[in-house]
């Protein structure tokens, strides 16, 4: 399990990780959908995520891939 960094965007917190072996940053996609909707409820970001995913799947996006969550420790 991860133990992620935070970082403070319009001020909710997102968790992320960084890679140094690939040089990237990992977002918390739930914690980003969370600001964005304006949804304090983790539960509830997260169910609006699964269904956002569900539906770009269907429409053929590959946006959304199939792997699994890359877990992260809560806030």
């Amino acid at each position: 399990m991860l133990k992620p960094k935070i970082a403070i965007f319009q001020g909710s917190q997102i968790r992320r990780h960084w890679d140094n072996e690939k040089e990237l940053w990992y977002f918390s996609v739930v914690d980003v959908i969370g600001v964005l909707t304006n949804q304090t409820d983790f539960v509830r970001a997260r169910k609006y995520w699964n269904k956002l995913a569900e539906r770009l799947r269907l429409e053929g996006s590959e946006v959304v891939t199939k792997c699994h969550r890359l877990k992260m420790l809560a806030i």
